[in-house]
């Protein structure tokens, strides 16, 4: 993991990419955010940058690969498992299903998008300090 390395949010609502632009912003990381209308577009990315990414957001719902089948193909590639990319769902609604099934695929968490602007704030707060503070296997390369 990169703590200083980009943040993916895969996301195709292109108010929730303001509003998130937002919340990082009054965030003051000094990660970068990349954001992808698609789960395809994000792989693509994944596959072809040397950068290891600080963690991925991904919506579950999305246009060409959902969120689920982009776990799987992120989980099941050797050259992006040994970037240990934090994975988790950060979505609008979830069933006990999701949240069973994202479990089951190593996802790292799953979080329901808040409707306010200081409850968002408030969750890719503590999202993104937990990570910082996280140790993985890159850091002792």
């Amino acid at each position: 993991m990169n703590s200083n390395g980009p943040v993916i949010v895969i996301e195709d609502d292109v108010d929730d990419q303001e509003i998130l632009t937002d919340v990082f912003k009054s965030l003051d990381y000094k990660n970068e955010i990349h954001f992808f209308q698609d789960g395809e577009t994000a792989l693509e990315y994944l596959n072809r940058t040397d950068v290891i990414p600080f963690l991925i957001l991904s919506d579950v719902n999305m246009p060409k690969i959902d969120g689920f089948a982009l776990r799987e193909k992120v989980k099941m590639d050797a050259k992006l498992q040994v970037k240990c990319i934090p994975y988790l769902f950060f979505t609008t609604s979830s069933s006990q299903k999701a949240v069973i099934d994202a479990y089951s695929m190593s996802v790292q968490g799953f979080f329901i998008k808040q409707n306010s602007f200081d409850e968002l704030r408030e969750t890719i707060s503590i999202i993104m300090r937990y990570w910082k503070k996280c140790s993985s296997p890159n850091n002792y390369l």
